[in-house]
């Protein structure tokens, strides 16, 4: 969770505490103990959402979107424009990266359990994840100042084009690999 730290400032929403207190043991005895709503994941009260995964393609698809944007800001020299997306960019990186943190990953935590193959890399993707994301936070930390700093324009292209590849390669992976692994608990 450093991640969400670092984009929340240490700002925790109630939503992932909740689910970190399902995680707890004596969540886990009480969530044992009353049968689990239909289509959660086993031992939480998190359930399968159907239009997550059409949701987080979307988010996807904006971010890709707004990285284009600043393509376009840039190759005019307009970094005022530059500027601006950047900070919906962080933006709609952070509602992303929460909702794949709390209802992606911790279904998945617990939905794959008894797969050790598919846990195994569902986790590899969280922490994968986690490393891309202080890359991404530090890159838009760097940058903030980009409209007031013109001597920053120099390595920010470079910068923001090892981003995009980031970007779009995680982005193919997910769709690809992670997310047909969300299926409806049985």
């Amino acid at each position: 969770m450093f991640l969400l730290d670092k984009l929340f400032g240490r700002i925790r929403a109630a939503a992932p505490a909740a689910v970190a207190a399902s995680d707890s043991p004596e969540a886990s005895d009480h969530a044992s103990a009353a049968p689990a709503p239909l289509g959660a994941a086993p031992g939480t009260q998190i359930r399968h959402d159907p239009a997550l995964i059409s949701t987080l393609k979307q988010d996807h698809a904006a971010l890709l979107k707004i990285h284009s944007a600043i393509a376009a800001a840039l190759d005019a020299g307009r970094f005022d424009a530059v500027r601006s997306r950047l900070d919906e960019f962080r933006s709609a990186l952070m509602d992303h990266l929460l909702k794949e943190n709390v209802r992606l990953y911790v279904y998945l935590e617990h939905f794959l359990r008894q797969d050790e193959v598919s846990h195994r890399l569902m986790r590899e993707f969280r922490h994968e994840m986690d490393d891309i994301g202080r890359v991404v936070v530090d890159f838009l930390g760097k940058y903030k100042d980009l409209g007031h700093r013109p001597e920053l324009a120099r390595t920010f292209r470079q910068d923001f084009t090892a981003i995009g590849e980031a970007l779009v390669n995680r982005i193919r992976r997910e769709e690809e690999i992670l997310y047909p692994m969300y299926l409806p608990a049985a």
